[in-house]
């Protein structure tokens, strides 16, 4: 019985604090802390190899949507809870599946009006699951955001509106005539459930007009929808302080034991010009910790001062134990578009590996206070280069290099944080990332971290408010937006050849694993070719990598899965070496993070495919579930 006993411990403690008894995948992001980590480890090294297609589900966007479709983006991670597979289409269309068949067993349709036009089209990031102490119908619950800013509960066993919950099922998060635009808000990301309250943030269209639209938070009482209060994270700053948004788009975790929930901040508006937001802009571009219970801050640690370059938290914060220079600590690991790595302490938000302020370029246009200096942790290194000289540019022939060589000498670029700039300004990495939405894995067993990145330049250049109306009439084609209120409005593209690919040097989209005992890097590898983007390219390309939306996630059985590239595969690495072991072909664009999970006996790794609107991939509308041979 002693022996029993201590295998059970060693077990609970090799898997973590997270699916150390079920390796199911009952939170957007694995567990309430978002470790996207499973204890399952049926599929290994030795045999990953034989993974096959053992179902595929059709959400059916295809034929009902595809007029809209190049609108939608397909980013969702399914759920598994209490043996049913939870997935939401971009069109927050929510299916419920048998985990080992696909078979639809319910689906629900909020009916969208796909007439109207969202700041980032239509997604579904994921859905929450919730069993509440009560008994009868709705017991059990699926929480639904919809791009209209409805909050749905659904009765788990059968997909029906729970009639208790707000007005039939729904409360409506923004009244109707509240915005302006009646597109100019919406949700993408999964709500929290936690401590009796569902929690919700918002996604903001960007670069529109100085005073927008405030990023509030909204928590809501889980049983009946009634409010129970809301946070703005720009509620204190004051005059002369112009601006709005620092939302919250991004996914949210939650600290059960300290009634904690963690929140993502995005910046303020506009995105490229702060002229009149003086100051570093409160809780935005911040880790914000909330008491679950009343919303009030308990902590926030700001990763981007006074944020001129789009680089605000586009990730989970994820939640474990970190053992940093022989000090084992709860913490908050945080990654960002600048292709950085925060990790602050979980009760107090300072940081546990040190971040020093250094001073960054200077010299905006006329009305910017610049922040002098930005915070940058000593570890890890940076995941994404940040600088680049006309002579680095990269193209397959002596035309298409010379073209972006040309580009890259024409812009003003200083290294990481150049101001915007009337002349033009590389931002890089660009506003997609380094990391993205998709966030990190975490292997608490081994404190070892795994995230990818996207290695790619913007080209943002500010356009003087009397030449806007020319600019926006030529450019016709690009992402010309009018901040209305500011002196600037301001143009942004990705910096691309001739031919289409990136004037930036390969490897364009990269995989990583961080050993978080010392912050050491301890493999990078590429993700992904080009063989989907231009034809042919990947023999003169090889492994060049790809621009990348969509997480990983890591096994117990010693592999990280990840999609995300431009391609259509799901891929499999080995977690000590970084050596792709195995990739699966797609009917469409993986941009998703995929889960894992065990039923009856046998592991089944699950992807959304159905392409991304921004990376132009392959559309379509599957569900896609590989496992071993029976």
């Amino acid at each position: 019985m002693r022996k029993t006993l201590l295998a059970l411990a060693a077990g609970l403690v090799l898997a973590g604090p997270s699916f150390a008894a079920d390796p199911g995948w009952p939170e957007y992001g694995g567990d309430a802390g978002g470790q996207r980590f499973s204890a399952a480890r049926q599929i290994t090294r030795a045999n990953v190899g034989n993974l096959a297609v053992a179902w595929t589900y059709s959400t059916g966007d295809m034929t009902t949507h595809g007029d809209v479709m190049k609108r939608a983006s397909f980013e969702n991670t399914p759920v598994l809870a209490e043996g049913r597979l939870y997935v939401c289409s971009p069109f927050n269309e929510v299916s419920a599946l048998d985990p080992g068949t696909g078979r639809r067993l319910w689906r629900f349709d909020p009916k969208l009006d796909t007439r109207i036009r969202y700041p980032n089209d239509y997604i579904c990031r994921g859905v929450a699951f919730a069993r509440h102490a009560m008994s009868g119908a709705c017991a059990a619950r699926i929480y639904l955001n919809t791009a209209d800013r409805r909050l749905i509960a659904l009765d788990a066993a059968n997909g029906k509106p729970c009639a208790d919950f707000g007005k039939r099922g729904t409360v409506v998060l923004v009244p109707d005539g509240v915005q302006k635009r009646h597109g100019e808000i919406h949700t993408t990301s999964a709500p929290v459930v936690t401590h009796g309250l569902v929690i919700v943030g918002s996604s903001i269209d960007d670069n529109q007009k100085v005073d927008e639209l405030r990023g509030t938070v909204h928590a809501f009482d889980a049983i009946t929808g009634a409010p129970r209060w809301n946070f703005d994270p720009l509620a204190n700053e004051h005059a002369p302080f112009r601006g709005g948004a620092a939302n919250v788009w991004a996914p949210m975790s939650v600290d059960e034991a300290r009634g904690l929930v963690f929140l993502p901040v995005s910046s303020t508006s506009p995105d490229f010009f702060g002229g009149l937001r003086v100051g570093n802009g409160a809780y935005a571009n911040s880790i914000v910790a909330l008491h679950v219970e009343t919303g009030d801050v308990a902590w926030s640690f700001q990763t981007t001062h006074h944020d001129v370059w789009d680089y605000d938290l586009p990730a989970q914060p994820t939640l474990g134990m970190v053992t940093y220079n022989g000090q084992t600590v709860p913490a908050v690991l945080q990654p960002t578009k600048q292709g950085l790595l925060f990790t602050v302490n979980r009760d107090t938000g300072l940081p546990i590996i040190p971040v020093v302020e250094r001073k960054v370029p200077q010299g905006g246009p006329p009305g910017e206070k610049l922040s002098p200096t930005q915070p940058i942790p000593i570890a890890p290194a940076a995941l994404s280069p940040s600088r680049i000289k006309p002579e680095d540019a990269m193209g397959l022939t002596f035309w298409d290099r010379g073209k972006c060589r040309d580009a890259i000498a024409a812009a003003r670029h200083d290294g990481l944080y150049t101001p915007p700039s009337l002349q033009g300004t590389l931002i890089y990495p660009f506003t997609g990332g380094g990391t993205n939405w998709g966030g990190l894995a975490f292997d608490a067993a081994h404190d070892i971290v795994y995230v990818n990145t996207s290695n790619i330049i913007h080209l943002v250049t500010l356009i003087r408010r009397g030449e806007y109306s020319a600019v926006e009439e030529r450019f016709f084609d690009k992402e010309v937006s009018p901040n209305e209120g500011a002196p600037f409005g301001m143009k942004r593209e990705v910096l691309l050849s001739p031919i289409g690919l990136p004037c930036n040097p390969p490897p364009w989209g990269l995989l990583h694993a961080i050993d978080m005992h010392s912050g050491k890097i301890l493999w990078s590898v590429p993700l992904g070719t080009t063989e989907d983007l231009v034809p042919f390219s990947e023999y003169f390309l090889g492994a060049s990598g790809t621009p990348n939306l969509g997480g990983p996630i890591a096994t117990a059985g010693g592999l990280v899965f990840i999609g995300a590239a431009a391609d259509d595969y799901l891929r499999a690495f080995d977690a000590k070496t970084g050596a792709e072991l195995w990739k699966g072909r797609l009917p469409a664009g993986g941009q998703a993070t995929p889960m894992t999970y065990v039923w009856k006996g046998r592991q089944y790794v699950v992807i959304a495919a159905g392409g991304h609107s921004k990376l132009g991939t392959r559309r379509g509308d599957s569900v896609v579930a590989f496992a071993l041979p029976n």
